[in-house]
Parts: C-alpha cells; structure tokens; sequence
C-alpha cells in the first residue's frame, strides 16, 4: 500500500474535459483525509489466498434465487426457465460488424453460464499463468467479503478520485491531459469499438498489474484495466445537490441512498477508472472523473476492485 495524503480539490469533471459526461458535473470542492491504498488491484492471486482460507464461495458460483432477483424487476416479469438461471456472470464479445447505436451494450455483453473469477471467459477459460491479473466476476459483496478478512475497505468514490489524481490536480488524466500517448499509460480499446482491438498498448484482455507506469503517488493501473468499485451509492442527482451546498464537503461518502431514473429497480454502486474495454468512441472512462453505475449483485469480466486503509487501524493494531 502507499500513502495518500489528504487534500482539498474540486472532485467531478475538470473545464476542459471535452467527453465528460453530465453525471461528473458540476465539480464541486472536497476535503479527503490521507489513507493506504493498495498499488494494484487485488490480483488473482491474492484473491485466491482469501478463498483458500476462508472457503468464501462468489455470487458468479452461487445458485440463482429468483426470488431474490425478482425484487429488483418489474413487477408481474415472469420466471425465466430453470436452465436459464444457472450461475453465471458476464462476458465480453466482439461483435462482427461496425454498430449503428454503440449505446446497447446488450450487443457485446453475455450471460456466460459458468463464468466467475476462476474462469473469466467461461468454462474452460482458466486463471493460470494469470495470478497477477487483477480478479474480476466480483460483485460488490464479493469485495466487501475481502475487505472484512483483509482488515481494509473500499475506498469512498472522492477517496479514489484523489488517489487517482495524484500530484494532477485539474488534469483529464492522470498523466496531464494528453490522450496521444494514452497506448502508453493504460491498458484501453484500441481500434473500432467492439469491433476490432488492434492491441497498440500491448494487451487485448486484462493485463498483469504494474504493466504500465504508475501515476504520481505509486499507484499502477487508475486509469484502464478493470473497473475497481468504491462504497459510493450512485444517484444522478447528488453532484447537483452537493454543489448547491456551496462549500466545501468534508470526506463525503456519496449519496444517501441510490437512484437512476433509467434504472429504478436496481441498487447501484459507484465503479472508476475504466476498464481494457474503454475507448474514445464510446465511453473514454480511463478519464480520472468518469464514473460508472453497477448493480451490487453485479459481476463482469472487467470488474475488480482496490482496497483501502484508515491510518486509525494500524495506530490501533500497534
């Protein structure tokens, strides 16, 4: 872990961010205390060590509860066949042709039956000769679960945006704001999203942590690789309702409670930083403030997190 040391800054989209989206504005002024981060995320095998002392089974590996799922449906949504809902997770899948509306990513998202952190693409997929790859299929208990054996927690969505932005205080990225040399800093879609990935940074999937160069605090992979999550509910209206407050919001912990009007039957978590799937034209998340909503009991194949510390816990521990 490296040490993060507690600031005031404006969190949300910087002004000359061209691609931010109206959910990272307005930015609004934060005050964070220092904490431990994690340089990585939490690889393969680290999570393998939490699994083989504790047994901890993930969502991807659980037995489908319809009526646990049907809460988060509309009501009256029938039951889907019993050979439908079997453990599983989603995965990623190049289509074959250029998409006329890139914004339904039912075209490139699937349900893979047997899909979970132990076989990332499916059965028959395989985590070996991968420990150093960030773990992905995990949902958000699943991350909870490791923190509390770990002795940590996930970092709050200003703890990691203040991680991220390292010594770049109003920079796009976490490097400064030019995206010419993004096939250096980041593992991202290169090429025609979800078409072709010409692979320019080295990697089409996942890539072993630390393969590109960390920011300016230490930490590796901020920007690209997988998705991480924070503790943050996500709600559309909180950046509104926080810069209404018009002063500075002292180690904010999100929103109250969830809501996404184009997603009303789901609890949602914030997720950052991007994933190898990002690309310019569709959602160009490896920007520090682009942020993503995501089901709690969600896992996908670009989906992992980083763990945090309080300095409070080692002063107790000692």
């Amino acid at each position: 872990m490296v040490w993060i040391p507690g600031a005031i800054f404006k969190k949300g989209a910087v002004p000359q961010d061209k691609m931010a989206m109206s959910h990272e504005k307005p930015s609004h002024s934060v005050a964070v205390d220092g904490f431990f981060m994690d340089i990585t995320e939490v690889t393969n095998a680290e999570f393998k060590k939490f699994v083989d002392e504790t047994g901890y089974i993930t969502i991807a590996e659980r037995e489908v509860d319809w009526e646990e799922m049907k809460k988060q449906l509309p009501e009256g949504t029938p039951r889907p066949h019993d050979s439908i809902l079997k453990p599983g997770s989603l995965t990623f899948k190049k289509t074959k042709e250029s998409l006329p509306n890139i914004y339904d990513f039912s075209q490139w998202w699937q349900w893979t039956r047997g899909a979970n952190w132990k076989h990332p693409q499916g059965p028959g997929s395989t985590i070996e000769g991968k420990e150093d790859h960030p773990v992905v299929h995990i949902a958000y208990d699943d991350a909870l679960a490791y923190c509390k054996w770990a002795g940590r927690r996930l970092p709050t969505e200003a703890e990691w945006e203040l991680a991220a932005r390292g010594k770049n205080r109003n920079s796009v990225y976490f490097w400064g704001d030019d995206v010419s040399i993004l096939a250096e800093k980041a593992n991202t879609w290169e090429g025609e999203f979800p078409v072709e990935n010409t692979g320019k940074d080295g990697f089409e999937g996942s890539a072993p942590v630390k393969s590109y160069a960390p920011n300016s605090l230490g930490l590796y992979d901020m920007a690209g690789n997988v998705w991480e999550w924070t503790s943050d509910w996500y709600n559309t209206r909180h950046y509104g309702e926080q810069f209404n407050k018009k002063q500075v919001v002292v180690n904010p912990k999100g929103a109250k409670k969830p809501f996404n009007h184009q997603n009303p039957y789901t609890k949602e978590k914030i997720m950052k930083g991007g994933s190898f799937l990002c690309s310019a034209s569709y959602c160009a998340s490896y920007r520090i403030s682009a942020r993503m909503a995501t089901s709690m009991d969600s896992s996908l194949e670009h989906l992992g997190f980083r763990t945090v510390l309080d300095k409070e816990q080692i002063v107790n521990d000692e």
